[in-house]
């Protein structure tokens, strides 16, 4: 039986960071149903490279994120697969929220105010979790949202579907490469509840395997075959 490293709860409107080492499973749970986990990727040796939407979304020729799916570096690496996934539709096009966003649909929250109760938001929150590393805005890329389905209409009009949110909803990460996570439980910056969600996330980081050749990640898309090669490559001989 895998153990587990480390697990814990955090609710809705917070943020949190870690370097996840290779090979370790980061299993995030949606306790309530409707809770959203934003969440970017870079590596440790090499803050320079980071998550890269476009090429994850264009290599495995998908819009949404699901079981089977890698997650891609903007130099051809791997960060994680998505091993498990109970959800089955995840959003990595949308973006985050902001201050500004955040206050226009919730109204104004602060600190100062509600304590651990304000209302927080994604852009905010990656920024706090990024100048820990000594990162900046410019250093942001497009993130992931976990446990957050869009609809796309036929006029190309993006909104927020709410059908897929069940409590008890699991995903599994299996990382390639050792990653540093930055994550928030903030809002997606489409949905439209009426008052600032109030969601529990539980995450577990568990001890695993690493891909076997039949992975059935490696081989859902020929261009995750090369990602994994790429992996192999650089933990071989040390390539930045």
């Amino acid at each position: 039986m895998s153990a587990t490293i480390y697990s814990a709860t955090i609710s809705s409107g917070k943020h949190w960071s870690m370097i996840v080492r290779r090979h370790t499973r980061l299993r995030l749970t949606d306790q309530d149903g409707g809770a959203n986990v934003g969440m970017l990727f870079y590596n440790p040796q090499n803050l320079t490279e980071r998550y890269n939407a476009p090429d994850t979304l264009k290599c495995q020729h998908t819009f949404r994120l699901n079981a089977g799916h890698c997650l891609y570096s903007d130099m051809g690496r791997i960060f994680c697969s998505i091993t498990e996934d109970s959800h089955g539709w995840h959003d990595t096009v949308c973006g985050n929220s902001t201050k500004a966003s955040i206050a226009r649909r919730y109204g104004d929250a602060p600190y100062q105010t509600q304590r651990n109760d304000r209302h927080q938001n994604g852009l905010d929150s990656f920024l706090v979790e990024a100048a820990k590393y000594g990162m900046k805005r410019r250093d942001l890329a497009a993130n992931v949202n976990w446990f957050s389905k869009v609809a796309v209409a036929e006029d190309g009009v993006i909104s927020f579907d709410p059908s897929q949110a069940r409590p008890g909803s699991v995903v599994e990460l299996r990382f390639e490469m050792d990653t540093l996570v930055l994550l928030h439980t903030c809002p997606h910056p489409l949905d439209p509840a009426p008052a600032y969600p109030r969601k529990t996330i539980q995450f577990e980081l568990v001890e695993g395997p690493p891909a076997e050749t039949n992975d059935p990640c490696r081989l859902s898309a020929d261009e995750n075959a090369r990602g994994f090669e790429n992996i192999r490559i650089f933990h071989a001989c040390g390539c930045h």
